[in-house]
C-alpha cells in the first residue's frame, strides 16, 4: 500500500506557513479588504468620532445607492462591457417614475414598474449597439451619459418633481433593519444573489467564459451577444432602482440624482480587483472596493480636507489601491506558480 504525507497529498511536502501566506493573499479580495482596515483605522486615529454610529450609517447609505449599480456594474464588466451612462440613466429613471406619480396620477406600484423598464429599455439599446453595430461601449454609453442628462432636464424642466405621493415618503424614511433603510435591504439581497449566481451557477460561468475568451466561448456554443445584451439590461434596471430609492429619500425627483455615480462605480469595482478587460473579479470585491472609496471620502469630510483636495486623494488612493494589489499578485502569485512548478521527487513510492 502506497504512503501518504503529511499533507494529504501524494508524494506532497507540508504545507509551510509561506504556501499558507501565498494561498491567503492570491484571494482577489484580501488586498482592498486589508487596504480597507488600514484607511479606517487611519481615519478613526485622527478622529474617533469617525465611528460613530451616525456616520457609519451615512456612509452605509450612501453605499447601498451607488452598491445598488455596482452589483450591475461588475456583472457587466465579467462580461467583458461597461457603462459609463448609470448616473443619468439611473437620474432619467427617477424623474420619469416621479412625473409618471404626479403629472399622470399613476398608482405608485405602477409609476416605479415604468421607471424601472424605462432603465431596462436604455440598457437593451446601449447592448443592441454595442453587440450588434460593434461600436466601443466606451463611445456608446458616454454619448448615453450626456443624452440622459439632456433628457432629464426635458422632463423636469430643470426643476424638481413633487409632492410625491405620501407612500414614496415613507418608504424613504422608513429604517426597517440597524437604522438602515430599504434601499440597504435591497442591496444586501441584490448583492447576495448576484454573488450566489456568479460563483454557483453555469450562468456565471458562462459570464466569466464570455468576458475572458468570447471567441471560445462562442466555440463551445455561449451565446455571448446574448450575455452582453442581459448584462447591460440589468445594470439599467439596477440604475433605475437605485435612482427611485434616492428619489424616495429625498421625497422628490431632483435633477441631481445619480450625478457623478458613474465614475465612482467603475472606481470602486475597479479597485475591488474586479478586471476592465472582462472576465476576472468577483462581486465581494467590487463592493469593498465601493466601501473604501466611500470611506476615504466620508473620511476626508470628518478630518475637515478642504473639499478641493477631496477627489484629489480619492484618485491617489485608487491607483495606489490597484499597484498595489497588481504587485501583490506578481509576487505572491508568481511565487505559488513557482512553488507549483518546481519537480517533484523523482523516488518512486514505497510499498509496504
Amino acid at each position: 500500500m502506497g504512503t501518504l504525507e503529511a499533507s494529504g497529498r501524494i508524494g506532497a511536502p507540508p504545507v509551510s506557513a509561506r504556501d499558507r501566506l501565498i494561498r491567503l493573499f492570491a484571494v482577489g479580495e484580501v488586498g482592498v479588504i486589508g487596504a480597507l482596515v488600514v484607511v479606517v483605522l487611519f481615519f478613526y486615529a485622527l478622529e474617533p468620532a469617525f465611528l460613530s454610529e451616525r456616520n457609519i450609517r451615512a456612509i452605509l447609505t450612501v453605499v447601498s445607492f451607488v452598491g445598488i449599480i455596482a452589483i450591475g456594474q461588475t456583472i457587466l464588466l465579467v462580461n467583458g462591457e461597461f457603462d459609463l451612462s448609470v448616473g443619468s440613466v439611473a437620474g432619467l429613471c427617477a424623474v420619469s417614475s416621479a412625473k409618471l406619480m404626479t403629472v399622470f396620477a399613476l398608482p405608485v406600484p405602477v409609476a416605479v414598474l415604468g421607471g424601472v423598464l424605462i432603465g431596462a429599455g436604455i440598457g437593451l439599446m446601449n447592448g443592441l449597439v454595442v453587440v450588434r453595430l460593434k461600436i466601443p461601449a466606451f463611445i456608446q454609453t458616454l454619448g448615453m451619459l450626456f443624452i440622459g442628462q439632456g433628457l432629464i432636464q426635458v422632463v423636469t424642466n430643470g426643476y424638481p418633481v413633487y409632492p410625491l405621493p405620501p407612500s414614496v415618503s415613507a418608504v424613504g424614511f422608513a429604517r426597517p433593519i440597524f437604522g438602515l433603510g430599504w434601499s440597504f435591504v435591497f442591496f444586501i439581497v441584490a448583492a447576495i444573489a448576484a454573488d450566489l449566481m456568479l460563483r454557483r451557477t453555469v450562468l456565471g460561468r458562462n459570464m466569466y467564459a464570455t468576458g475572458g475568451n468570447p471567441e471560445v466561448a462562442k466555440l463551445v456554443g455561449i451565446d455571448t451577444d446574448r450575455y452582453k445584451i442581459g448584462a447591460f439590461m440589468l445594470i439599467g434596471a439596477l440604475a433605475a432602482t437605485a435612482g427611485m430609492f434616492v428619489m424616495a429619500d429625498l421625497s422628490s425627483g431632483t435633477t441631481s440624482i445619480g450625478s457623478g455615480w458613474e465614475l465612482a462605480v467603475i472606481a470602486g469595482v475597479v479597485v475591488g480587483g474586479v478586471s476592465l478587460f472582462g472576465g476576472a473579479g468577483t462581486m465581494a470585491g467590487g463592493l469593498v472596493g465601493i466601501l473604501l472609496l466611500q470611506v476615504v471620502q466620508s473620511g476626508l469630510v470628518v478630518i475637515g480636507v478642504n473639499a478641493n483636495w477631496q477627489q484629489i486623494a480619492v484618485g491617489i488612493i485608487m491607483v495606489l489601491a490597484v499597484g498595489l494589489d497588481i504587485l501583490r499578485r506578481r509576487f505572491f502569485i508568481a511565487g505559488g506558480a513557482r512553488e507549483d512548478a518546481a519537480p517533484a521527487d523523482p523516488s518512486p513510492l514505497r510499498s509496504e
